[in-house]
């Protein structure tokens, strides 16, 4: 049987952990009260009875001692030994809980002790859950009406479409998501439809509490109604958003304010149906993030009487009193329990999803409100293990015959080094990458990190460790093979140009699973994949998530990977899988700049995410962020540049430029992204907040951090080697920076969830479309 203490660690919220009652400190005073009542030695009980015996023994004694304890113990019953008392905190209108002890305990002070933390714990919890309450009951009223001027301005829309003839609307739609919805109306004259346009949606938005006088614009119609002054925003977060937002910044004051004298209807910016769109489905994701919100705080209610229940029953048997029927109904009349503003509010979101946003389909909207998370499957456990067993096996067959026919010597090995090493090392350092990633789900998932959360991943189709596992293993037992497949073919003398095509084909197999449209082989997590990549490719034109930043940041690491895709393509596209003339690869201009070119995509991409959000937030360290990339990109220059022109000069630039970047980059990996390096922490130069118990693997994280980050070195050390122990050398390096990216993912993401636990950031914050311009 699961302790109730195991079981309320698995099942409590994360980021509402230090707001649930804290069960383990209230175990610990009642084992101090259980070790007060510990039986007296031998002697000293002798001692009482010698002295108690003085006076001799009594043929009553017997008969006195029963009726004593029977009416000991109807008294315990009957009478209440403690009295919980309720009153008003100081400047404050919450109510607090005070319990005081009426029946004498013989452990008195640590009883009382007892109860003050129980006191404090339920004040807690009330406090936390009015808090949170009060926030779900603010956001479902904004929503409802946000919902109300989506469903009138859908109505009067609607309505107008129906009246225009040919199909064609007579008034403009502009798309801006800076300016009105509607026009602001100026001097001149108005064809009536469009005055009793203006006048149906003026009457249905006032109605739902939206002023339309904008503060700086105060004039008037001729007919005297007032300008509309309500905006419509939609986030920036695509490339055409982005643009028409900055367009709108340009023209803005030429629509918003029409030059005088203009004649009819001034400034023509009016809602685009695109737009509206764009609004219903905010809406309707703020509905399902309201409802989650709600679903944690029913649990957390229900979780917390569940706790105070097994703490209250632990007293009474180790202090065999009857305290918890008195002290628990005081807890289920507290708000925590007895207020229902919660369950009524999530089903009337229910019912609002329902009708407005499911099609009166309850099914659909339990899919949307309660989404299933996937069951493991004993079966991917199954080929996780087959396809392990097959990878090594595989890998050891490849290692003999690559002994034998001699492959890898000085004479032969240029022709596979140059041919087959690029292709399988893009599949090796990819497949590494993913085991890694497997290792931080697991990670994650073991130390109650909410990634799906912190990413925005939908938990019914996010991606398990075991899923992860399995791509990794199917992915080099493949690649394994195949390499197999291309040594038997070489060794059975088929021509060298059909034989080098194999690792062209493996690549067009992957891509094609990649973007396979059918609903197999993890199909949400492919195109989730490639969405994030063009986000990425495309910055800073897209809105920037969390999910970007750390995907970009793993690009960082897989710079060798990159260039390998370079030589790989340009081998097959060039034909020099059937020439064999590598130089056309290696020796071109455009191929030396491309490769420059590579190695700044990654930090380049990194750097306009961190533009983006200096524009969005005005944080200054964001453009600090940003400079780190910047030196990285110099350093990586410079590296390029030495190792064709070794030169002193070249060599001093590289030391400085490299030097400088790692120390940045440490610095930032460390104090930044981890979070640590805090000479006030209480945990010495770490932080306040760990999840791992154990202190000193952080500090071996950051000597290995540091050691894999100086791999460098090794580029400006000028060893010489022939050119197949050389891409060996590069390969591992290409390794070590991979197992440092995915060392590093756990703490940078420990440090997220640690900075969502202290804001007890559960639940998503959702912008509404709609607002007032006065807000501005």
């Amino acid at each position: 049987m699961v302790k109730f203490s195991k079981e309320l660690e698995a099942q409590l919220i994360p980021e509402w952990k230090e707001a649930f009652v804290n069960y383990w400190q209230l175990k610990k005073q009642v084992k101090k009260i259980k070790l007060a009542r510990k039986p007296k030695p031998p002697q000293q009980v002798a001692n009482n009875i010698n002295t108690s015996s003085e006076f001799g023994f009594s043929i009553f004694d017997p008969i006195r001692s029963y009726f004593s304890s029977a009416r000991s113990s109807s008294s315990s019953t009957t009478a209440e030994i403690i009295k919980v008392r309720r009153k008003m905190m100081a400047g404050s209108d919450h109510e607090v809980y005070q319990t005081d002890l009426v029946h004498l305990f013989s452990e008195e002070d640590e009883v009382k002790a007892f109860f003050e933390k129980l006191d404090g714990e339920l004040n807690k919890v009330n406090q936390f859950y009015m808090a949170k309450e009060k926030e779900f009951m603010q956001r479902g009223d904004i929503l409802n009406k946000q919902l109300d001027i989506l469903m009138d301005l859908k109505r009067i829309l609607s309505e107008n479409r129906r009246r225009v003839n040919g199909g064609v609307f007579s008034r403009s739609w502009s798309s801006s998501p800076r300016s009105s919805d509607f026009s602001e109306l100026a001097g001149g004259e108005t064809p009536k439809s469009e005055q009793s346009e203006t006048e149906e949606v003026i009457a249905a938005l006032e109605k739902n509490g939206v002023s339309f006088v904008n503060s700086n614009t105060r004039t008037k119609m001729k007919k005297g109604k007032p300008k509309m002054a309500l905006r419509v925003d939609i986030p920036a977060t695509t490339p055409t958003r982005t643009i028409t937002a900055v367009t709108s910044m340009l023209w803005e004051d030429l629509i918003n304010n029409p030059k005088k004298g203009e004649s009819g209807g001034g400034g023509g910016d009016h809602i685009n149906r695109k737009k509206i769109q764009c609004a219903e489905k905010m809406i309707r994701s703020a509905f399902v993030e309201l409802y989650r919100g709600l679903g944690l705080l029913k649990t957390y209610s229900s979780l917390n009487m569940v706790a105070f229940t097994k703490i209250l029953k632990k007293f009474d048997k180790v202090a065999n009193q009857q305290a918890s029927p008195s002290y628990l109904r005081e807890v289920k009349k507290s708000h925590f329990i007895s207020s229902d503003k919660a369950v009524r509010l999530m089903d009337e979101v229910e019912c609002i999803f329902t009708k407005h946003f499911a099609n009166n389909d309850r099914k659909k909207t339990m899919k949307f409100l309660r989404p299933q998370q996937q069951k493991e499957s004993h079966m991917v456990t199954f080929f996780v293990g087959l396809f392990t067993g097959c990878f090594v096996s595989l890998f050891s067959v490849y290692a003999i015959l690559a002994h034998l026919s001699g492959i890898f010597s000085p004479t032969t090995g240029r022709s596979y080094v140059e041919t087959v090493y690029p292709v399988f090392s893009v599949f090796a350092l990819l497949s590494l990458h993913l085991f890694m990633y497997g290792c931080n789900l697991f990670m994650w998932k073991a130390t109650r990190i909410n990634h799906n959360f912190i990413f925005e991943f939908q938990p019914s189709n996010s991606l398990k460790y075991r899923d992860s596992f399995l791509i990794c293993t199917t992915f080099m037992t493949s690649v394994v093979g195949a390499m197999v497949i291309h040594l038997l073919l070489r060794a059975a003398g088929f021509s060298p140009s059909q034989v080098d095509a194999i690792p062209g084909v493996l690549i067009l197999i992957f891509i094609a699973l990649l973007i396979c449209p059918f609903d197999i082989l993890y199909r949400p997590t492919r195109y989730y994949f490639l969405r994030i990549m063009r986000n990425i490719a495309c910055s800073p034109l897209y809105k920037v998530l969390l999910v970007d930043i750390f995907m970009a940041d793993q690009l960082t690491s897989q710079i060798p990977l990159l260039r390998h895709m370079e030589s790989t393509t340009c081998y097959f596209i060039a034909g020099t899988f059937k020439t064999h003339r590598y130089e056309t690869c290696n020796s071109g201009k455009l191929y030396r700049d491309l490769v420059y070119l590579i190695s700044f995509l990654p930090y380049y991409w990194r750097a306009m995410q961190c533009l983006r959000r200096y524009i969005e937030e005005s944080d200054v360290n964001q453009l600090a962020n940003m400079g780190k990339y910047v030196s990285a990109m110099v350093a990586a220059g410079a590296r390029l540049t030495y190792a064709k022109k070794e030169n002193h000069l070249w060599f001093a630039i590289v030391l400085v430029t490299s030097a400088f970047a790692t120390i940045y980059q440490l610095y930032w990996d460390f104090v930044k992204d981890w979070g640590l390096l805090n000479p006030k922490s209480k945990n010495k130069w770490l932080r306040d907040d760990l999840i791992l118990k154990n202190k000193s693997i952080y500090y071996m994280s950051i000597g290995l951090n540091v050691v894999l980050r100086v791999a460098w070195v090794e580029t400006v050390m000028g060893f010489r080697f022939r050119m197949v122990e050389s891409r060996m050398l590069d390969f591992f390096l290409a390794s070590l920076e991979v197992i440092r990216r995915g060392h590093w993912n756990f703490y940078r993401l420990e440090n997220e969830h640690v900075s969502n636990v202290g804001k007890c950031k559960a639940v998503k914050p959702v912008t509404v479309p709609f607002r007032d311009a006065d807000s501005d």
